[in-house]
This record gives structure tokens, sequence and C-alpha cells, in this order.
């Protein structure tokens, strides 16, 4: 009789989840954003709301609550229901990154129910034109006949170009020293300049200075080339670095107990937004990559970025002051 109640139990709690998706939504869907309009997660956001809005027949709203390097909209999502209505674009800056520098007030590995990837963004290895080294071989080459004596740049500590410079130390056994700026443009002048040996950056931020001949590319910090400079080779295809990989993600999360049902449902929806030609097109004018998943995948990367990040920076003992 226990083993018939407890079957009884589980097909009650199946037919209510499924009765659930079945009517799922019967409102409005909100995304909040951590960020201002206009940056680039906010623009992943609304590209994202009007296909799958269209797709669900209910409105998608974006709900920027900029402040605290995208904590603000963390805090919105966890004091949100978990009912499938309130959702939240996560990225690997607040996610992966920061709660390794700074005491958050959540925990990355529970308190989110992943959706789907909806972009990566590749980052680029960049010198001035003149740099005596083209390629990561011959770069690394120099870099270890020469220690302490070059520097690389991004846009303050702690970001994920600084990572991926430290990243690249470590793996290929140099030493340099990372110079912070406030911003990339900054940054990227010292580097056109001479100033600065290389630095990593968005090819979004490089892709016109490459073209206009004022950087040089010398790789891509992905696993895979850059639909956007195909003849740009990876870190990981040079000088013995298969294991380099760092990628900013983009993705859509919810909050943690979340029906299964709903998160299925809207992660089916998600992965044919991303699938339009519309959306994949103006997604890499962004100098992203258009990326889809099941919750399943985002859990994956979510969790490999938090540990890959967290390593990098107690290894460099980086320092947010």
């Amino acid at each position: 009789m226990k083993a018939i109640a407890r079957a009884l139990a589980v097909l009650a709690l199946f037919v209510t989840g499924y009765a659930a998706a079945q009517g799922y939504p019967s409102r409005p869907i909100k995304i909040f954003v951590g960020f201002p309009p206009g940056q680039s997660v906010d623009v992943v956001a609304r590209l994202v709301a009007q296909p799958l809005g269209q797709s669900l027949g209910q409105a998608i709203v974006v709900d920027n609550r900029p402040g605290a390097g995208g904590v603000m909209g963390v805090n919105a999502l966890l004091s949100a229901p978990a009912d499938g209505y309130s959702t939240m674009i996560g990225s690997s800056g607040p996610l992966s990154v920061n709660p390794h520098l700074a005491k958050v007030s959540f925990d990355v590995q529970k308190s989110f129910a992943p959706i789907s990837m909806l972009a990566t963004l590749q980052y680029v290895l960049v010198a001035q034109p003149s740099f005596p080294a083209s390629n990561v071989r011959d770069l690394v080459a120099l870099l270890k006949a020469n220690p302490g004596k070059h520097n690389f740049a991004g846009s303050s500590n702690g970001t994920t170009q600084h990572l991926a410079g430290e990243l690249f130390k470590m793996q290929a056994g140099f030493d340099a020293t990372f110079i912070p700026y406030a911003g990339s443009t900054a940054a990227l002048n010292d580097v056109m300049s001479g100033r600065i040996s290389f630095a990593f950056e968005t090819i979004a931020t490089v892709l016109p200075l490459i073209q206009s001949g004022r950087l040089k590319a010398i790789a891509v910090s992905s696993q895979k080339r850059s639909s956007q400079l195909p003849d740009v080779p990876t870190i990981a295809e040079s000088a013995g670095l298969s294991d380099f990989n760092v990628v900013a993600w983009i993705g859509l999360v919810a909050r943690a107990g979340t029906p299964p049902e709903l998160l299925g449902k809207l992660s089916a929806e998600v992965q044919k937004a991303i699938q339009s030609s519309e959306v994949r097109e103006r997604f890499q004018v962004l100098g992203m990559e258009p990326v889809s998943s099941s919750p399943a995948e985002l859990a994956r990367v979510m969790n490999e970025s938090y540990e890959r990040f967290g390593d990098v920076i107690r290894r460099a003992n980086i320092k947010i002051e």
C-alpha cells in the first residue's frame, strides 16, 4: 500500500507539473538585467525578448537593475517568486568572477536555475603592428627571454581581460606585469603606441582597429576560432597550450526552485529564438557568438567558468582594493 501511495504521489506531481507547463505563461515574463540600458547584456536581453515573447504569446519585459557590478539584478531575481515569471540575464562577470573577489549574498552554484546559454564573447590577443612577435610561439619565446621586461593591459584589475593574461602567463610560463587602466580605450591606446606589449580585448572592441591596421591580432582566447576572425589561430592551437580557453558567457537563468517543467519550456523557446537568422546576425555585429543550450549544458558552463576563474584568481593572488 505504501508503494502504491508513493507511486500515486509521484504521478500527481508529474500531472501537476505538466498542467502548469501547459498553461504557462499566462502573464508577462520579466528579465532582470543588472546593468544599464545599452550595455552588452542589456542588448542581448532585448534581442532575445522580442522573438521569445512572440513564440510564448506573452510580453517579455526587460527590467534594468544596474549597480554593484550586476549584483542588483541578482538581488531582484532572488527576491522574486520562483514561479517562472522572473528570469535574469546571467553573465560570467557577476556570476563567475566577482564572487571570488568580493563577498556576495548568494551561492553561485545553488541560487540559480539555468535555462539556456545565449552568447559567448571571445577575446583577442593584440599587439602593436611593429611588435616583434606575430604568433603565440614567438611571443612566448620573447617573453621568456625577457622576464619582467614586458607588460600587458586591461580595463581594471580583476576583469576577464586581466584573468586571460594571468592564465596565459601561468600556462606558458613567462613573467609579465599587468597594468590596469580605467577602461579599454586608454589601455588599447597604449598598446598601439608601444608602451604596452600586448592586451586581451573583446572582438567587438578591437575588430575595427585590426581591420584598419592599427593593431595586429596574434590569437583568440577560445578553443574554437572566431567566425569574425577565421584566419586568426586560437591560443590553444599554439605553443602546446591546448587547455587554454577564456570566454565570457551570457545566459538566461531563473531562481533556484523554479519548476523544471517551466525551465524546460523556456529553454526550448529560447533555443528557437537564438536560431533566428536575424538574432544571430545581430549578435555577430556585437562581436558575440550566438549559442543556445539545455539547462544542463548552461549549468556545466557556469560551474566550469566559476571554477576556472576562481583558480586563476587564487593562484595569481588577485585582490580588489
